[in-house]
């Protein structure tokens, strides 16, 4: 059940965590927003987060490095990265090392819905 999933949002930029959580609900999902992949980690929710939304451009801790530390953390949650800076290469490099989706912003709804729905399947 869709609604049962956590959605983890982490991402610098306010107005991302303001409205992602939002549009996630609308979409059926449970979410939680964090500022910094540093927030993120210290925080429970990789334990219990079924999805990651990251922001390819942080500070500190970008997000495919946070992307990196999950998966050495041996945590095996599905990651759709978001990013203002439409590069293909970045794209097909994130693509490559495991990630479900990389979404330039802005993306539509439609567009987060379905990387969202590979990301999570049926669960």
């Amino acid at each position: 059940m869709k609604e049962q999933l956590l959605i983890s949002v982490i991402d610098d930029d306010l107005s991302v965590r303001e409205s992602m959580p939002e549009l996630l609900k609308e979409l059926g999902f449970a979410a939680r927003a964090f500022s910094s992949a540093m927030e993120f980690l210290a925080s429970d929710a990789p334990l219990h987060s079924s999805c990651l939304i990251l922001d390819v451009s942080m500070p500190a801790m970008s997000g495919p490095e946070l992307f990196r530390e999950v998966c050495r953390r041996n945590l095996k949650v599905p990651v759709v990265f978001i990013t203002a800076r439409k590069d293909e290469a970045v794209r097909s490099r994130l693509l490559n090392d495991g990630a479900v989706d990389c979404l330039f912003k802005p993306f539509s709804d439609t567009a987060l819905l379905q990387a969202l729905n590979k990301a999570v399947g049926n669960k």
